[in-house]
């Protein structure tokens, strides 16, 4: 039997602190998008930077041994397989983009493996414009070279001149993807919309903080929506920021971020101390 080829990981471990906060990049990206986060969360928590299958330093180590169809179960099962390696407890779960889904999926299949969540730029639902985005996507994906597929689609969802780092930044790491893994990738697309809806129908009960950019057209009102149904969900939202609010916004984002994992972290405390 072959013996899995665990993802691309980096940790981080602080010296006293037994919590972990685990960061999952988004489509075409890589462990390198939470750069801006390190420093300033390293002082508190333990840290875990996954490189998704086929992207950053994970695509050398799975180049040709994915043959399977991707599905979001499969993908999540790569980080579950890093979780089991590294015997991490509990965790605080962050995502980014795309990232988010995954880290929902991971609280759907292994609900006791996650303290919390933080979504960054989250993706709760495809709006008419990333529809037609996908729609286009999966016409051309096997005859356009996908960097201009992947450069389009980060133009319309990070459009201002302020968002060009993070643009950038995503169009730099997509570089390393190669055509095939690209189209891999795209096919989840199709599964996307029926499993948003699947999660936006089951509360899990985790505390959530979505951050959002007042300027993420694509995906703001969705999150606002799902707010208002889940109990344990909160929305903070960046003003003069797009998509991916760590990169835009790192000093407001991580302010956010680390008040509201240690505002957790004292609720759970006290909840284990006066039962």
């Amino acid at each position: 039997m072959t013996k899995r080829v665990l993802l691309y990981y980096k940790t981080y471990e602080h010296p006293t602190s037994d919590e972990w906060v685990v960061f999952i990049h988004g489509a075409g990206g890589s462990s390198s998008i939470w750069f801006k986060q390190i420093r300033e969360f390293k002082e508190d928590f333990n840290l875990l930077l996954i490189d998704l299958r086929g992207h950053g330093k994970s695509a050398r180590s799975f180049k040709n041994l994915w043959n399977e169809r991707y599905t979001f179960p499969s993908v999540t099962k790569d980080i579950i397989e890093v979780l089991d390696h590294l015997k991490l407890p509990p965790a605080h779960i962050m995502g980014v983009s795309l990232g988010t889904i995954l880290a929902r999926q991971l609280a759907e299949m292994e609900p006791h493996r996650v303290k919390t969540m933080i979504m960054a730029g989250a993706v709760t639902k495809l709006n008419f414009t990333s529809q037609i985005l996908v729609t286009l996507g999966n016409t051309f994906k096997s005859v356009i070279p996908y960097m201009w597929l992947y450069s389009l689609f980060a133009f319309v969802i990070m459009p201002r001149g302020h968002h060009a780092e993070s643009r950038n930044l995503f169009i730099r790491e997509a570089k390393r993807l190669c055509q095939k893994e690209f189209i891999r990738w795209f096919k989840l697309t199709k599964d996307i919309n029926p499993l948003l809806r699947y999660f936006k129908q089951r509360d899990l009960s985790i505390p959530t903080l979505y951050i959002m950019g007042e300027e993420d057209v694509m995906f703001l009102e969705s999150v606002k929506n799902i707010v208002k149904e889940h109990k344990q969900s909160f929305l903070k939202v960046i003003e003069a920021c797009g998509h991916v609010v760590n990169v835009e916004q790192p000093e407001i984002f991580n302010q956010l971020s680390l008040e509201w994992l240690k505002g957790q972290e004292y609720s759970l405390q006290n909840s284990v101390d006066h039962p």
